[in-house]
This record gives structure tokens, C-alpha cells and sequence, in this order.
């Protein structure tokens, strides 16, 4: 299973924006994003501030995006290819195929801290779907699929308490009952339209 073995503020760094915003380092003092708010690299610290071109923040945005959700550039590929040929538009349901892989629901439910967390519980069978054990965290999830956590794990004293400490909003479009959850309506994408400009994605792969 392929995955983005970067380090994680690496990521950032290159973004200029934090990537993941629920590490604990992350908006703090101690944060590389702030002890080095320059790019990575030997030439980092000295790199001057060029003007990018469109190709450049088309590329940039592609890039956030896939780093953001965890995925690999053959995977955003097809994304984009289903999306084109779905008769929508083209950005929106690229967002959706991304908020609709089990591995970033499970992160909204707060069953897991970060994605790759979410990412791991998922590919090492901590989770049902529709009552069956899944281990592929880019399985989509349709309107009035049940994802729940294993007994065995949702019954540890830990997992219990790391769910307390997580405490995150659980989105609209999923109902959340205990260690399980069902999702009741497409994914909302508002969110992920802060963060990303799709249209520079869509853009980047359309030229």
C-alpha cells in the first residue's frame, strides 16, 4: 500500500501552510513552522521570493491536497479522471471522493487524532463497514454505509480516552452514536473549499 513517507512538517513547510493542524507541535512555539518559516532545504533559509507562475500555483495546490489527505499522485490522478466524467462539477466532486474515503471519515468522527492515524486504524482491521472488517483506507463510503470501530478496540480503556482528548465536531453529514457511526448525506465540502482552490487543480490536470 503506497503513502507519503515524508516527514510531516517537511510537508508544511513546502505548502507554507500547516498541513496538519492536529499534531501537537503545530501552531506552537516549538512548531517548525515557526522556528523555520522559510522552505526546506539546504537552500532554504536563503531562497528569495520569486514570482510563481500559474503552472506554479496550480502545481502547489495539487500538491496541498494530496498531502493533506494522505494520497499518492496515480490515486489524485484517477480522482480527477472520475470526477470529469461524472457530469458534475468537476472540482466539487473531486472534494467529495476525497471527504468520502473511509480513512478521513473516521478522522472526522475523532476516532483517530491526524489522517495517517485514521490511515493505520483502517489498514490494520480496527474497523467495520456495513458489519464487515475493511482494511483499505480509500474505500468510498456511500449515503447509509455504517462504519464502526471493532469491539476489541472500542472497549480499550485507551481508545476511550484518546476519544475524550480528540473531542472534534463531528460534521453534519454523519450521526454518530457511541463507537459507530452512519453517514446520512453527501459529504459537506465547505470545509475543504478554505483550504483548497480546486479550480487550480482542475486547471492543473485539464492543460
Amino acid at each position: 500500500m503506497a503513502r507519503d513517507l515524508s516527514p510531516k512538517f517537511k510537508r508544511s513547510r513546502s505548502e507554507g501552510m500547516d498541513l496538519h493542524p492536529d499534531l501537537d507541535k503545530a501552531g506552537t512555539a516549538k512548531s517548525p513552522l515557526i522556528r523555520k518559516a522559510y522552505k526546506p532545504g539546504v537552500h532554504g533559509p536563503k531562497m528569495k521570493r520569486v514570482k510563481v507562475t500559474n503552472y506554479g500555483v496550480q502545481l502547489r495546490e495539487k500538491q496541498k491536497a494530496k498531502r493533506i489527505y494522505g494520497i499518492l499522485e496515480k490515486q489524485f490522478r484517477n480522482y480527477y479522471k472520475k470526477a470529469l466524467t461524472s457530469g458534475e462539477e468537476t472540482g466539487d466532486i473531486i472534494l467529495s471522493l476525497l471527504e468520502s474515503r473511509v480513512d478521513n471519515i473516521i478522522y472526522r468522527l475523532g476516532f483517530a487524532k491526524t489522517r495517517p492515524a485514521a490511515r493505520q486504524m483502517v489498514s490494520h482491521g480496527h474497523i467495520k463497514i456495513n458489519d464487515k472488517k475493511s482494511k483499505t483506507p480509500s474505500t468510498h463510503i456511500k449515503i447509509g454505509d455504517k462504519i464502526e470501530v471493532i469491539q476489541r478496540i472500542a472497549e480499550n480503556p485507551k481508545f476511550q480516552e484518546n476519544i475524550k482528548a480528540i473531542n472534534r465536531r463531528t460534521a453534519d453529514w454523519l450521526v454518530l452514536n457511541g463507537t459507530s457511526a452512519k453517514v446520512v448525506a453527501e459529504p459537506d465540502i465547505n470545509e475543504p473549499k478554505t483550504l483548497i482552490d480546486v479550480r487550480h487543480i482542475v486547471e492543473f490536470y485539464s492543460r
